[in-house]
This record gives structure tokens, sequence and C-alpha cells, in this order.
């Protein structure tokens, strides 16, 4: 099983993809997770990335793709992984595309956690995570509607899109992802 979990900031998608792995038993790749422990250890991915994360911005494509082709394949995602946080954008989605192609491997599903502006701000601001300030929320809030849309757009054209109203309790949310997959 390789899925992709899509949404915007505060849709939910840590507390799905953390549930998957679990439902699925394989590992989580959460970029948001890893970006975070890169800032706070002072590593060289965190120190490139930064300046990116304290404006809201995202990592640029080249810096994250590096990270995800080194990460996949590594040996304990060879039966499966629930990336969260990646792609972001359809180019990246291409891209992701292409590195599965390469090793012989192919995307199960995109699943798209589908809430409203609203609840993506006030979950976001609801958090205590140190880049969930109200004028960063609401640029990656803008920056989900600019970039992330096109990829939605990229996968239902491949029939790989699975869009789940993320507005309903999380379990009820996780019931209806598991029985799309089937």
């Amino acid at each position: 099983m390789r899925l992709v979990i899509l949404g915007g900031s505060g849709s939910g998608k840590s507390t799905q993809a953390q549930s998957l792995c679990t439902h699925f038993d394989i590992p989580l790749i959460s970029t948001g997770e890893i970006l975070r422990e890169a800032i706070a250890n002072s590593s060289k991915l965190g120190c490139c990335v930064l300046p990116y994360v304290k404006k809201g911005e995202f990592v640029p494509d080249e810096l994250i793709i590096e990270f995800i082709s080194s990460r996949i394949i590594e040996p304990d995602v060879q039966r499966g992984w629930i990336l969260e946080g990646y792609p972001r954008t359809a180019f990246q989605a291409e891209e992701l595309d292409f590195l599965l192609d390469k090793l012989g491997q192919k995307l199960s599903f995109a699943v798209y956690l589908q809430v409203s502006e609203a609840v993506m701000v006030s979950r976001s601001l609801g958090r205590s995570l140190p880049d969930d300030q109200p004028e960063i929320v609401q640029r990656r809030v803008e920056l989900f509607y600019d970039r992330t849309i096109p990829i939605l757009e990229y996968y239902d054209r491949r029939r790989r899109l699975l869009t789940i109203n993320g507005d309903q309790p999380p379990d009820i949310v996780l019931e209806n992802i598991i029985s799309l997959i089937g």
C-alpha cells in the first residue's frame, strides 16, 4: 500500500496518516515532522528549509524531492508507506510518479481530506506547533489553494484520487478512507 495524504493545513492529514499506518502496518513519512525535527536539530536540511518555514512558504521542489527520493528507497518502506505533507505541487506529484516508475512501484491512492478554509484556519490555530502563527497559517491556506488544487486534478486524471469529507469526526473519516481503499 502506497498512499499520499492531501489536504490543507489542519485538515487532519497527520491524524489520518498515523491511523492508516497503524491499520496497514506501514511506515509514515511525514515531511512536516521531519522538517520540524531537522530545524530543531539545526541539521543541514534544517538550516536550508528554516527560512521557508518561518515565512509559511513551501520548501523548494529540488530540496524536498531530493529528500523524498532518498527516503522511499530505504529498507523499512519497501512494503509500502504513507506520505503526509508531500507532494505539495503538481510538479512534485509528477516527480513522485517518475521516481516510483523508476523503482518499479506504483501509488495506490491519493487521499484528499476536504475541509473548508474556516476549519483549516481554526484547527491550525488550535494546535501548539511553533509554525502555527495566524499570519503563517493564513499564508499556508493561500498556498494550498494556489498550488495543491492542481495536484487533485493530476491524481483525478490518473484515477488515483479519493476525496473524503474531513469535517467529520476522525474515526468516521478513517472508516470512509478504509472502505474506499477496499
